[in-house]
């Protein structure tokens, strides 16, 4: 695996389990991602290894520095969403509340991760900023948002564009968005109203709205492109702002590109949770869960930086090659000795 080491360390470590066996173990491990599990695969003791998440405190900033070696920093997109770690059966972790959840489409027991999620301009793609919703931040999704774009900006990512769904379309948003120079695409809900006419504002799912897009007033923050779509039978809505330019000069093209780039945050949220076995521990403590929510995203950047190598044909074929060759080497063992049961049930047949 290739991990790039940032952290100045003063001394030799004597710690068994770090950061690179942790994530190896949860990128391999099929079903059960607990410290006594990684005990009985290696020579690393149960101790061992929750002291590495007791003692570690990773931060989102060293995911950025992983990832910004990897990445071209300027002119790509930027995209927010959340998704919800299901937890439905724990009873006393740390940062586990009720939040919902689009795939579930209610109310789930869970932890809420906040993600800014980047592609560059060739394509290539990775996490640069997270936050774990804490209720006792006293802060909302759309405040950790605006935090994790002042930071990334800060930390030298030069985007030339933020996409984000509904929730994140509040004009507050939209506008720290523009007052950084940056352009986006963001869905809005049905509802939202735009003037056409100055002074007449109309629900946005009562326009009449071309192919090629509409130019709007939006509420409270000024001229947007406004785009539909339809995804089955649903019909959704996005407004479209590009600096220095003017929305009549949004082509088509460009928002089927942003759209693009943003479903990428989707399929990364697919991947960490089933490849990453980011929801699956049973560790309790709010340090824990933290350095092991970051161990589970670094695997993601690590898996995407073998694709890019071609060290992997997919993030998906990772685990399966992993148990390629145990699983041959368990059916030829398992064989051995059983051969008077093959014509007991059925004659030889060459092919």
């Amino acid at each position: 695996m290739d991990v790039v080491v940032r952290r100045k360390i003063t001394k030799p470590t004597t710690a068994k389990c770090d950061l690179p066996k942790y994530t190896g173990f949860l990128l391999c491990e099929p079903k059960s991602a607990t410290c006594t599990r990684l005990s009985e695969l290696s020579d690393i003791s149960h101790d061992s290894v929750n002291r590495f998440l007791q003692r570690e405190n990773f931060a989102p900033e060293d995911l950025f520095l992983e990832a910004s070696a990897r990445l071209i920093l300027e002119g790509g997109t930027l995209s927010v969403d959340d998704t919800v770690l299901d937890k439905p059966y724990t009873h006393y972790t740390a940062l586990v509340g009720h939040y919902y959840s689009g795939k579930h489409h209610k109310t789930v027991k869970g932890i809420n991760l906040i993600t800014l999620y980047y592609t560059d301009i060739k394509g290539y793609n990775l996490p640069v900023n997270f936050r774990i919703y804490n209720p006792a931040d006293g802060k909302t999704k759309n405040d950790y948002f605006v935090d994790m774009l002042k930071e990334v900006l800060a930390w030298g990512l030069e985007p030339a564009c933020v996409t984000g769904d509904s929730w994140y379309s509040s004009i507050g948003n939209l506008k720290a968005v523009k007052n950084n120079g940056l352009g986006f695409m963001f869905a809005v809900k049905s509802n939202r109203t735009v003037s056409v006419q100055k002074g007449n504002y109309q629900q946005v799912q009562s326009l009449e709205i071309p192919e090629e897009g509409k130019t709007v007033w939006l509420r409270n923050f000024g001229h947007v492109r406004l785009y539909r779509t339809r995804l089955k039978n649903e019909l959704r809505h996005y407004v479209v702002y590009t600096p220095h330019v003017g929305a009549d000069l949004s082509p088509r093209s460009d928002f089927d590109q942003l759209h693009q780039h943003h479903w990428a945050i989707e399929e990364y949220h697919r991947a960490l949770k089933q490849l990453c076995n980011i929801e699956r521990f049973q560790v309790r403590g709010e340090r824990q869960v933290r350095n092991h929510i970051f161990a589970a995203i670094f695997g993601y950047t690590c898996l995407q930086a073998m694709k890019v190598s071609g060290s992997l044909r997919s993030v998906y074929s990772v685990r399966k090659d992993a148990l390629k060759e145990a699983t041959w080497d368990f059916i030829k063992s398992f064989s051995e000795g059983k051969e008077w049961l093959r014509p007991f049930f059925a004659g030889p047949v060459n092919a």
